[in-house]
């Protein structure tokens, strides 16, 4: 007679990521911010999706930076459309002028771990 093996041990239960440091806090919300000026949207839509469950500051400011890089990519698309009419082109310069002052700021307010609210955004993700 052969005997049954024993059945598998069950799947061990995921660990919850670890929370990180302050000093690793303020890298990556500052990252978030900042990476606004070179790669548009997809720097805070990472950094959000790493890090809101193992940081409160990083998931506030990563949200933050995000709106403001969803609105920041409406603007130019917005302008790149009324660059037929002429007035794009100001717009363009206008969004990039203002994109470069409000992530610096928010960049260097994140890298004292202050919390940072751009002066106007559009808060979609809450």
């Amino acid at each position: 007679m052969s005997e049954t093996p024993p059945p598998p041990p069950p799947p061990a239960a995921p660990q919850p990521a670890a929370p990180m440091s302050q000093s690793d806090e303020r890298l990556y919300a500052t990252l978030a911010h900042a990476g606004i000026i070179l790669f548009g949207f997809l720097p805070p839509l990472i950094i959000w999706l790493i890090g809101k469950d193992r940081s409160a500051y990083v998931d506030r400011q990563a949200k933050e930076a995000l709106n403001f890089s969803i609105l920041v990519t409406i603007a130019y698309i917005v302008s790149s459309i009324l660059v037929a009419v002429l007035i794009g082109i100001v717009l363009w310069l206008a969004t990039i002028v203002v994109t470069l002052i409000f992530c610096i700021q928010a960049a260097i307010a994140a890298n004292k771990g202050v919390d940072y609210r751009y002066p106007f955004n559009w808060r979609i993700i809450k």
